[in-house]
């Protein structure tokens, strides 16, 4: 699978966010390799939208990496038991990000079920399996993706995110989650998915 490059992260996150959807995220853990295909991002244009973490050029530890340039992961807790995984672009100075709401397992079943359940796949009900991936908390769980791979560079080959089989598909724009906060920003449709795909968090 060819690796996708830095400059497809160096667009703003509106574009990213629709081009990362088929795209196939992976990780490798100690000669494992779990896949995933992206079905649901975020889109978080920084500086000027209310929703993002950067918003008005708020710049502290836990922001500084989404300043420093694309193709960097940021990843950051939430409600202190979850975590987000977050892929930041634009240019050095200009803290976009996209957020990957929802992944297609494709690859590694047996360590994304003994991640998300501590089960073995096949012994996953029906509804485990719909719910492996289909939330931003839930795809960081199965993959394994927590604090210690904020920073990481997308660009090398422990997580990485790869060209997909070129599939057609219907891209839904919609609202954003769980950002109520946010003034007239939670209701930008800046929130990107695969129409009918059943991985989806919030159709």
């Amino acid at each position: 699978m060819k690796i996708v490059d830095r400059e497809f992260y160096n667009r703003d996150s509106l574009a990213v966010a629709q081009e990362l959807l088929g795209k196939v995220l992976v990780h490798e853990i100690n000669g494992h390799k779990l896949a995933v295909k992206i079905v649901e991002a975020e889109a978080y244009m920084g500086v000027t939208d209310k929703a993002a973490h950067s918003y008005g050029g708020k710049r502290t530890p836990r922001v500084e990496v989404m300043y420093g340039g694309p193709g960097f992961a940021y990843v950051f807790l939430v409600y202190g038991m979850y975590y987000c995984f977050n892929i930041v672009t634009r240019e050095a100075g200009n803290p976009q990000a996209v957020l990957l709401r929802a992944v297609e397992p494709a690859g590694g079943f047996e360590l994304i079920a003994q991640n998300r359940f501590n089960k073995a796949y096949n012994e996953l009900t029906k509804s485990q399996i719909k719910n492996l991936t289909n939330g931003p908390g839930k795809l960081c769980k199965a993959l394994a993706i927590d604090k210690s791979l904020n920073g990481a560079d997308l660009c090398g080959d422990r997580l990485y995110v790869a060209e997909g089989d070129k599939e057609e598909f219907n891209i839904i724009a919609a609202k954003r989650v769980g950002i109520d906060y946010a003034e007239e920003a939670k209701d930008y449709p800046w929130r990107f998915y695969i129409e009918d795909n059943p991985c989806v968090s919030v159709k």
